[in-house]
């Protein structure tokens, strides 16, 4: 178990629907099916399927955050953290008073680098916030942390005087992972972290996490359905279908031997390039628009 940071254990996450003149329960929705995972230390894992899959669900409910977005979900199961060898913590059997502990070991980059920064708070004080709640250094050591951090994601600590409207998108998204990394967390839980950015700045973006992980031994879960972004970054890929994870394996394996039928649908999905098809493709196009002369 020493190298396991993570492990998940029939997790099954439930919305209710209401309906009726009383509003009633009259069903559920099950994002997240009996699912198992056992993630270890320092691993970058993919998390993969299409929309509705239930891999953000997935994301939120290991991050504990479900019940603030929706008070009446039913989440089960074990979702258990081993922050050191000699001892486990059981996420959803926490109290609320010991969640903030918690919170600083495992942390969330969101998808939208946009609407995740508080507009109306200056950018030092955005990184320091998790400092503020979770630790007791003074305020010089937490300025020189947002310095740091700053540095480390490509920024300069001038910038730290700005708001995030006076950012781009890639320059937000970075300020999100400085913010994530505050805490010195064990578990990083990126959800489609560029997927709202311009194809340039998604490579700037996944070449800064695989160097910050590299350096400070991260584990991240990489939720993401660009499949050819999840193979360069990840070590192992879980593959998701309608809440249940359907394969699950090393990266090259799953790509180069699927198993799953459902696996092999998403693989034949990636687009190819091909010049010669490519050309052989007008040649018939403008055979057409000869004819139809």
């Amino acid at each position: 178990m020493s190298d396991i940071i993570l492990q998940i254990k029939k997790l099954n996450v439930e919305f209710p629907v209401f309906g009726g003149i009383f509003q009633h329960e009259v069903s559920q929705v099950h994002a997240v099916n009996n699912v198992d995972l056992d993630i270890m230390s320092g691993k970058t894992i993919g998390i993969v399927g299409e929309s509705g899959s239930g891999k953000s669900t997935l994301g939120k409910a290991i991050i504990n955050v479900l019940k603030l977005t929706a008070p009446d979900v039913r989440v089960h199961g074990d979702i258990i953290l081993y922050p050191q060898t000699d001892n486990a913590i059981n996420v959803l059997n926490l109290k609320p008073s010991q969640v903030k502990a918690y919170r600083s070991d495992v942390q969330m980059i969101f998808q939208d680098p946009y609407s995740s920064l508080n507009p109306r708070m200056l950018v030092g004080d955005i990184i320091k916030e998790p400092l503020d709640i979770n630790t007791s250094s003074s305020t010089t050591e937490k300025q020189d942390r947002v310095a740091w951090l700053l540095n480390k994601v490509g920024l300069n600590k001038e910038q730290a005087n700005r708001y995030p409207h006076e950012f781009s998108g890639g320059q937000r998204q970075r300020i999100a992972i400085a913010r994530a990394l505050a805490t010195n967390p064990k578990v990083v839980i990126a959800d489609e972290p560029v997927s709202a950015l311009d194809v340039s700045i998604q490579a700037q973006v996944i070449n800064l996490m695989m160097d910050l992980q590299e350096e400070f031994n991260l584990t991240i879960l990489f939720i993401a359905h660009d499949l050819s972004v999840v193979k360069h970054i990840s070590t192992e890929i879980a593959v998701m279908y309608l809440g249940e994870v359907v394969e699950y394996g090393n990266t090259e394996k799953v790509f180069s031997d699927p198993q799953h039928d459902y696996t092999k649908t998403l693989l034949e999905s990636i687009p190819h390039p091909d010049p010669v098809g490519r050309e052989e493709r007008k040649e018939e196009r403008l055979k057409l628009e000869r004819f139809s002369m």
